[in-house]
């Protein structure tokens, strides 16, 4: 059963994917990791994805990104479809329209704080909007970190700077694979803080890969995911619904090691 979505949410659609297939290998072999999902992702929400292991979802979310190939249908950013374009066209698009924020920092070590927030529009050629810019900086809290390097800060505050970075080019839609995988409660708590906020005060679109229900709390909506389909979402979640939709999914066990039940995975 689906939870109806509130009345007053925006219709535009920052992301859609219509009847998407990824297929690996062949004959006897063959996965099918996604079936025919079809989705949308819409503009200033911010949206988990959940499912048990092998379910498909982060498949879904690096087709939809662009960062995997898919075997049929079609994922469009905005109104550019992913499938027309060549290496070159996705790279940029990648670039100026979407953010990534990752498990693993991915900072590098030899830059700073500021330097890696503003990497990617450096590498493209293209300057801040320093109003904008410092509008996140002041949203993360890392004004006096600036100047230090990975090694000088916390795990919490690199990744921080990861969702910074992902924010500055102020991109069409932001995804987040796992972000608070390698985080403690708190700072996990601190960076979907952070995501939530960059939603409702930025109107940025977020789409977030999690297996913790307390992560997917954060989120507007949750897409749950099994055996490569979408089978059921839910608005306005809290970490017991999403609990007890994930206890209904197919292989979605939540005492399996993956998924303890209490917000942590293994």
């Amino acid at each position: 059963m689906t939870t109806t979505p509130l009345a007053g949410r925006t219709t535009a659609v920052a992301a859609r994917a219509t009847e998407l297939s990824k297929v690996y290998g062949q004959g006897e072999t063959q996965v099918v990791a996604l079936d025919r999902v079809s989705v949308d992702f819409r503009q200033a929400e911010f949206t988990a994805i959940m499912g048990p292991s092998g379910s498909g979802k982060s498949t879904l979310m690096h087709c939809v990104a662009g960062l995997d190939t898919f075997s049929s249908g079609s994922v469009r950013i905005g109104e550019t479809e992913l499938g027309s374009l060549k290496d070159k066209q996705l790279t940029k698009l990648r670039r100026d329209k979407i953010g990534f924020i990752f498990q693993a920092f991915n900072l590098l070590p030899t830059l700073t704080a500021l330097e890696n927030i503003t990497l990617p529009m450096d590498i493209a050629g293209r300057k801040a909007d320093k109003a904008w810019l410092d509008t996140v900086i002041k949203m993360i809290g890392l004004a006096d970190r600036l100047g230090h390097r990975p090694s000088q800060l916390s795990g919490g505050q690199q990744q921080r700077v990861a969702v910074a970075r992902a924010l500055a080019s102020r991109p069409d839609i932001i995804f987040g694979d796992e972000p608070t995988g390698n985080l403690d409660s708190r700072s996990g708590a601190e960076v979907l803080g952070f995501l939530r906020n960059s939603v409702r005060e930025l109107g940025q679109t977020v789409v977030m890969v999690t297996h913790d229900p307390v992560a997917a709390a954060y989120a507007d909506r949750v897409v749950f995911l099994a055996d490569g389909r979408i089978v059921d979402e839910v608005y306005e979640p809290t970490a017991d619904s999403v609990l007890d939709r994930m206890r209904n999914l197919p292989g979605g066990n939540p005492q399996t090691p993956e998924f303890d039940g209490k917000g942590r995975t293994s």
